[in-house]
């Protein structure tokens, strides 16, 4: 059997390596050179980096594996699609394989890694082995290798590149967080970026689960003819499912946790609890685990994350706000003034949505790519090449008792491989030049 792997990225190696063990003949290919490029070729995976070339053409696969992050429209792939192969993604093969694993699939502009984050954590009270993985940045190949006679449980976070090339995907619960503008570069239009959401709850049936934001125009509008059970939450509402009740997050007549004992900043935070809360008790977390482990959670990395406070001034770290929404509610969480680090790669989306929470910015240190399009906010802008030297300006300009925050509003893909590297830059700088 045959298999050609197009993306070298975190999944694609994964699968990669996973086809390989499973006596398929693998091609792995990425327009850049692979770093680990000789230790898959001593593994037996036939390599080609650098570019696609056209002697892969020629060959009949069994299985094309994509990478989710590249357009269907490059050249190379469209050369396979317009033959009638059809792109699949490392985690649709790999659950396909083992069928035996649940799994619980969040999607959504925001939130999704926070709320996989803590449903996995909370999984794992009832089997140390279950998992979170998927777009977090762990492959799910990576995860089930090895418990081919097992039965996990995982929290898989699912982009909305990966839902196109969705064959047999079916989650045992699905939710869609929200639905904020976002990739419409790589989608071509807000429509088609919607309608791709929705494709995480295609394969349910009526023993499954879909929860549904209430608060959200967009998935009001967009979430129709659900195939499985709907459980309906909300911010906003007492009279759904899932909601606040007072200061308590209840599922029905059972309580989650208590707001005034919940440590995250953001009423988005309270929301990606309330739905990790929700389906580990439908997964058979007791809801005393749960209310624990939830008043207890410190947070994830990169999602306004403290990183330290010097003369007074805060830092925050808030690298994986790739879009102008994530962006408003780090600023929603702030009660003091905050000096703004914004910019990046150009998702051509804009940035006319953060103006009116422009209230408590002193100032935006605007770099990247996109940086010019941050003047026109109604706050003083000033420009830099790039985040080392924002942020040294940022340190210089502000004064006790205010926030320096990175929440770029924008990919990193611009000057980073990804927002983690931002993130991690961010807090080297903070701890090494201004400590």
């Amino acid at each position: 059997m045959k298999a050609l792997v197009i993306g070298a990225a975190r999944s694609g190696i994964a699968i990669a390596k996973y086809l390989n063990r499973r006596n398929y003949q693998v091609y792995l290919t990425d327009a850049k050179q692979i770093p680990v490029r000789d230790q898959l070729v001593r593994e037996g995976i036939l390599v080609f980096d650098g570019g696609h070339p056209d002697c892969l053409k020629e060959i009949d696969y069994d299985l094309i594996v994509k990478n989710p992050g590249i357009k269907y429209s490059v050249p190379f792939v469209k050369y396979f699609t317009d033959r009638g192969y059809q792109m699949l993604n490392e985690m649709d093969v790999c659950l396909h394989d083992q069928p035996q694993h649940r799994y619980r699939a969040i999607t959504g502009t925001n939130g999704k890694t926070t709320t996989t984050t803590m449903l996995g954590e909370m999984l794992k009270t009832l089997n140390p082995d279950n998992r979170y993985c998927g777009n977090i940045g762990i492959p799910v190949a990576d995860v089930i290798e090895g418990h081919q006679n097992d039965q996990l449980q995982l929290a898989i976070e699912v982009g909305a590149f990966m839902l196109p090339a969705l064959k047999y995907f079916h989650p045992y619960v699905s939710v869609i967080m929200n639905m904020t503008v976002d990739h419409v570069d790589y989608f071509g239009s807000e429509d088609a970026y919607y309608r791709s959401k929705i494709m995480v709850y295609e394969n349910q049936d009526e023993n499954d689960w879909f929860l549904r934001n209430v608060d959200d125009a967009n998935v009001m509008k967009y979430v129709k003819d659900v195939p499985c059970q709907v459980i309906d939450f909300s911010l906003e509402r007492d009279d759904v499912d899932l909601c606040i009740k007072g200061r308590k997050v209840c599922y029905r007549d059972v309580e989650l946790f208590d707001l005034d004992h919940f440590r995250l900043p953001g009423m988005h935070n309270v929301q990606n609890a309330m739905v990790a809360g929700c389906i580990a008790y439908l997964m058979g977390v007791p809801a005393e685990t749960i209310r624990e482990f939830i008043e207890n959670f410190a947070g994830v990395e990169h999602r306004i994350e403290f990183t330290e406070e010097i003369n007074g001034v805060r830092y925050y770290n808030d690298s994986k706000g790739t879009n102008v929404d994530s962006t408003i509610m780090a600023l929603k969480a702030f009660n003091c003034p905050v000096h703004l680090l914004a910019g990046g790669y150009d998702k051509k989306t804009g940035y006319a949505g953060l103006k009116d929470y422009m209230g408590k910015v002193v100032q935006i240190y605007a770099y990247g790519d996109t940086r010019y399009q941050l003047l026109d906010l109604g706050v003083k802008a000033v420009l830099y090449d790039n985040l080392h030297d924002a942020l040294l300006a940022a340190a210089k300009k502000a004064k006790p008792g205010e926030v320096v925050l990175l929440s770029p509003a924008s990919a990193s893909w611009d000057q980073y491989p990804d927002f983690e590297v931002r993130g991690r830059e961010f807090k080297q700088i903070v701890r090494s030049e201004l400590k």
